[in-house]
């Protein structure tokens, strides 16, 4: 047993503890997901700001998931100053919704660019250290947790279920070695000046960063990706990589997999080359959601699923050739329903009452690499 999964597994029978209060952590049980069982319904999302209302919360517990997968932007920290950060995990740990949701179903999480600690933060951000130890206590990471120590950020993955129904969640950092991001040509205008000329002539809006097709660019660091490809030889049936960022749109301009161009190719070619059947890619960020779907270039249709915010709304749509069907831009979460008997997937995304909006069925035989 590997000391990752070693780690994975203390959480998910119930050995850790924590919601983290204003001035310490106060230790409680955590929900338990034991590895032995297969789950069949799996919410997920993002971006909930502390300090607005969230009563989508309501509506996931009672879309009765085994399993929520916070994606990132869990609460908004946007500070160098660690009692500040403490103060805003305290408020989401206040919600009343939120309180019930961790009190019946077991949550795990990666994080993104503001609960790292700043709007778009990478490497360079100086507080990850003490970001990551209050990330830890919030989400009940044992004191000996592999996430708190090792040198390349919080990444991390689960397994659970017997032969057959094997499900692997796969989360990466995409913030702990991130290289500086790369901007596009404005014509000396500020973005808001150039994206409100843009959307004033009819044209798309996308983001104001460009893509790095240089090697040495990357989101993930030479460790973690010799992890990820060894997660990715691990067997599974399902297979969920849990992203921070979207996968699989194509140029949104604002942060994702696409801008990084080498980590995109890279993930592609791991996934043909270890021959990680089942696999979907599961999103947040956006402040809007979408599924996503590449059909080129592909061992097989790679899927990207995007939820989000919890709370955030963004009020214009960027582009993304790759989307199917249309978006949805109000609050929501996702939820995956695996059929393990029929080998079917079924994911939706679903609005702060609980009601579809968008929804998408896989077969587990399409997902086959050859």
């Amino acid at each position: 047993m590997s000391r990752p999964l070693l780690d994975r597994r203390l959480l998910l029978t119930g050995l850790a503890a924590a919601p983290l209060m204003a001035q310490a952590a106060q230790a409680q049980p955590v929900r338990r997901l034991p590895e032995t069982v297969a789950p069949t319904r799996i919410a997920f999302g993002s971006c909930a700001h502390q300090t607005k209302e969230q009563p989508i919360w309501d509506a996931i517990l009672a879309a009765k998931p085994d399993l929520m997968i916070l994606l990132g932007d869990n609460v908004y920290l946007d500070t160098r100053n660690v009692e500040d950060m403490k103060a805003k995990y305290a408020m989401l740990a206040a919600k009343p919704g939120f309180q019930k949701l961790r009190d019946s179903v077991p949550i795990i999480a990666t994080w993104d660019d503001h609960d790292f600690g700043e709007n778009d933060a990478g490497a360079e951000y100086p507080m990850k250290e003490q970001s990551r130890q209050l990330f830890c206590d919030f989400f009940g990471e044992a004191p000996n947790s592999i996430r708190r120590t090792q040198p390349d950020g919080i990444y991390t993955s689960y397994e659970v279920g017997p032969r057959g129904r094997r499900l692997q969640i796969i989360l990466p950092d995409l913030r702990w070695n991130r290289t500086p991001l790369a901007t596009i040509d404005m014509g000396g205008k500020g973005y808001e000046d150039w994206a409100k000329a843009r959307h004033e002539a009819g044209q798309s809006v996308p983001g104001p960063y460009a893509r790095l097709p240089e090697g040495a660019a990357t989101q993930l660091g030479d460790t973690q990706w010799q992890w990820l490809e060894a997660q990715l030889s691990r067997p599974a049936d399902v297979r969920i990589l849990a992203s921070s960022l979207q996968v699989v749109s194509d140029f949104p301009g604002w942060e994702a997999w696409i801008n990084f161009t080498h980590d995109h190719q890279r993930l592609i070619e791991a996934i043909r080359e270890r021959r990680a059947n089942g696999l979907f890619c599961i999103s947040g960020d956006t402040h809007y959601a979408e599924i996503s779907r590449l059909d080129w270039n592909v061992p097989y249709p790679l899927w990207d699923f995007t939820s989000s915010g919890l709370t955030e709304v963004w009020p214009v749509l960027p582009p993304n050739a790759r989307r199917v069907g249309d978006a949805y831009r109000a609050q929501n979460f996702g939820l995956i329903e695996l059929d393990w008997a029929a080998k079917r997937v079924t994911v939706t995304i679903r609005d702060v009452t609980g009601v579809e909006q968008l929804r998408q069925v896989l077969a587990l035989s399409d997902l086959q690499v050859g």
